[in-house]
C-alpha cells in the first residue's frame, strides 16, 4: 500500500483559524500604536513650534501678543514647518502657542 503524504483539511483548518485569531489580536495593537506614534509626533511638532516662537520672541524683542507664521520661524529658528498627517501649522500668536490643524484628535501640549 501507498500512503501519501499530506495535510488533512482538518489540520489545515485549524493552523488557519490558529493564524486568524492571532491577526485579530494584533492588527488592533498595530493600530494604536500607530495612532499613538503620530500623537506624539504631533506634540513633540508643537513643542518645537513653540520653543522656536519662544527664542524669536527673545531676540526680536517681540511682545507675546505677536502673530509668527512660518515665513518668522524657518531658515533661523526651524529647518522646516511642520505638519501634522500632511496639513501644515496654522500661524499663532506666542503667548497662546500652536495649535494642531487636526485639534479633534487630542493634539494638544
Amino acid at each position: 500500500m501507498l500512503r501519501k503524504k499530506g495535510f488533512t483539511l482538518v489540520e489545515i483548518m485549524i493552523v488557519v483559524a490558529i493564524i486568524g485569531l492571532l491577526a485579530a489580536i494584533a492588527i488592533p495593537n498595530f493600530v494604536r500604536a500607530r495612532t499613538l506614534a503620530a500623537q506624539n509626533a504631533c506634540i513633540a511638532n508643537l513643542k518645537q513650534l513653540q520653543g522656536a516662537a519662544q527664542v524669536y520672541a527673545l531676540d526680536t524683542g517681540a511682545a507675546g501678543t505677536v502673530s509668527v507664521g512660518s515665513a518668522d520661524l524657518v531658515s533661523n529658528y526651524i529647518k522646516v514647518w511642520p505638519k501634522c498627517g500632511g496639513n501644515n501649522y496654522a500661524s499663532f500668536v506666542i503667548d497662546n502657542g500652536p495649535v494642531c490643524p487636526k485639534s479633534t484628535t487630542g493634539h494638544t501640549l
